[in-house]
């Protein structure tokens, strides 16, 4: 990237300024049940997926930061853009900052002020410490007596590290180990982290390992006085990892201080920027925090103007099954489509309707023979389902009217959400939460969306499933109704995925609204319906 290393700021006056913003913490996302406390951050919004009435708005003001302010701290409320192709294949992948530099450098403050100063969601900080190796009985007595090498390159296991780091940089879901640097091992649950569009990876060895270098776009070395090292060594291992200063200074002059002269410093001139005095030189800062914005602003993509236009003469793909139309069903869309028809009967109706969808979508899931005794003492040869589990994820808010349907016919079905919002400015779908049930790459999903218009954030739904290593093959996408443009675009990106329906429409306006339609669901079905004198073009469109 750079031809030689920069130094910044070792002539420049230290620059203070007010922080952009205050009270960000850590953990702000809802707890998955794959999730754990541990050493690796994911800054993220948390939203809430409350569905009591609301007023609809317009779009947001561009100059408004996409924050949530309470009393005690400050929430990133944007989404996640597409971060894959009309294809549903990843076409941009996370861009990583590698943070190297000696033992208490201040490498995790300065990673901690480029995420504040980067102002973007879904900033990843990976730090290497979760990374050390399983200690055996006889290096845990060494570790005990402060004997055992933490600042050695074979105290890490550097081919977790690299698979892991990979993974998180092509968008995938990933389990990060949670070292217990009192026990000197690693906790029994390991932490969940899936999302990046940044990803900060900060380690004293950072720079050691070829294949981990190869996965960096960014190269930052921390320059630290060593006296001002020593210093924080000896207060951060006191207080917080319960050692005793004898001990720590033993470590210190035995193992630290040669390991970092033998294999850090020398990793000095891999390095694209310099960063003498840590988290307090903002003239650094600044410089990484520009590169880093214009690099994401080249990565941007635009998936639904390419839906718009793709795939549309073509005949509705085999993997489409549309429930028969019978008197009862069509009389039901009868129902309602009549923009007079009252809340309550709406509300029915339609829960009929996903009844019956819902029973559709079933008979595709896998099955096998099966021979049961009846009371009478006779044999019956019957159907079984094949397979693990059953899971239904709902994309919010619509997609969880559905949820008391597939409830009532799959028993302890285990029950996954997905946040996604049209950018008001952009039009793209943007990924704002989810939550997903552990181990849901072994399941069967039914996905959940009462509505789908151009297919963007199916897609997106869709995408997110894989990238928790959902099979594609298991995946049923349902929905009440589909334009043929959003049937054409899930189909194209993703040929292995059922999509069940019961009835699909055959144009798009330019607003992206279902023609003839069945308006906003999300807003008939909870009471949220703009007042009358709004037209359909000035409020929020329905999902996609």
């Amino acid at each position: 990237m750079y031809s030689k290393h920069l130094t910044v700021g070792r002539l420049a006056m230290s620059v203070s300024r007010e922080e952009r913003f205050v009270g960000m913490e850590q953990g702000d996302k809802p707890s998955n049940s794959g999730s754990g406390d541990g050493s690796l951050d994911r800054l993220l919004p948390s939203v809430s997926t409350g569905l009591s009435p609301r007023k609809r708005t317009t779009s947001q003001c561009k100059s408004e930061p996409p924050l949530l302010r309470t009393s005690k701290r400050t929430i990133y409320t944007a989404g996640r853009p597409p971060w894959y192709n009309e294809h549903g294949t990843q076409s941009k992948e996370a861009f990583v900052i590698g943070l190297c530099g000696g033992s208490a450098s201040g490498k995790t403050t300065v990673a901690r002020k480029i995420i504040e100063a980067l102002d973007v969601p879904w900033v990843v900080l990976l730090s290497m410490d979760s990374f050390y190796k399983v200690l055996s009985s006889e290096q845990q007595t060494r570790a005990a007596s402060n004997d055992y090498n933490f600042d050695h390159p074979d105290a890490f296991d550097f081919d977790l590290l690299t698979h892991t780091l990979r993974k998180l940089k092509q968008g995938k879901s990933v389990k990060i180990p949670v070292y217990d640097f009192t026990t000197h091992g690693r906790q029994k649950d390991w932490k969940t982290v899936y999302g990046a569009s940044v990803i900060i990876f900060e380690g004293i060895m950072a720079f050691t390992d070829k294949e981990l270098l190869q996965l960096l776009d960014m190269k930052i070395f921390v320059d630290t006085d060593s006296d001002i090292r020593l210093v924080r060594r000896l207060r951060r291992d006191i207080t917080e990892r319960g050692r005793d200063i004898e001990g720590v200074i033993k470590q210190y002059n035995k193992f630290v201080k040669p390991a970092f002269e033998q294999y850090i410093e020398p990793t000095m001139r891999l390095a694209d920027i310099v960063v003498p005095r840590g988290g307090g030189n903002m003239v650094a800062i600044d410089l990484i925090v520009q590169h880093v914005h214009s690099q994401l602003e080249e990565r941007e993509l635009s998936v639904r103007a390419a839906l718009a236009s793709a795939h549309q003469a073509q005949p509705l793909p085999q993997t489409l099954s549309v429930l028969e139309s019978t008197p009862q069903v069509k009389g039901m869309h009868t129902i309602i489509r009549n923009k007079e028809t009252s809340r309550d009967e709406f509300i029915f109706y339609s829960k009929r309707l996903m009844r019956l969808l819902i029973e559709r979508a079933l008979s595709f899931l896998p099955s096998q023979p099966h021979i049961v005794q009846t009371p009478q003492g006779e044999d019956y040869e019957g159907r079984a389902f094949h397979g693990k589990r059953i899971t239904g994820v709902s994309i919010l808010r619509a997609g969880e009217t559905m949820e008391p349907a597939l409830r009532a016919v799959c028993k302890d079905v285990r029950i996954g959400k997905i946040l996604i919002q049209t950018n008001q400015d952009t039009g793209e779908p943007e990924l704002h939460y989810l939550r997903l049930p552990k181990d849901i790459s072994e399941d069967h999903v039914i996905l959940m969306d009462c509505t789908v218009s151009t297919g963007a954030a199916a897609m997106m739904a869709v995408r997110v499933l894989l990238d928790h290593d959902v099979q594609e093959d298991k995946i049923l996408l349902v929905s009440l109704l589909m334009a043929e443009m959003g049937v054409h675009s899930v189909a194209y990106a993703f040929p292995q995925v059922k999509i069940i329906t019961t009835a699909v429409d055959k144009k798009v306006n330019d607003l992206f609204h279902i023609i003839p339609g069945i308006g906003n669901f999300g807003d008939r079905y909870f009471g949220t319906d703009a007042p009358p004198d709004w037209s359909d073009d000035e409020i929020d469109e329905p999902s996609y």
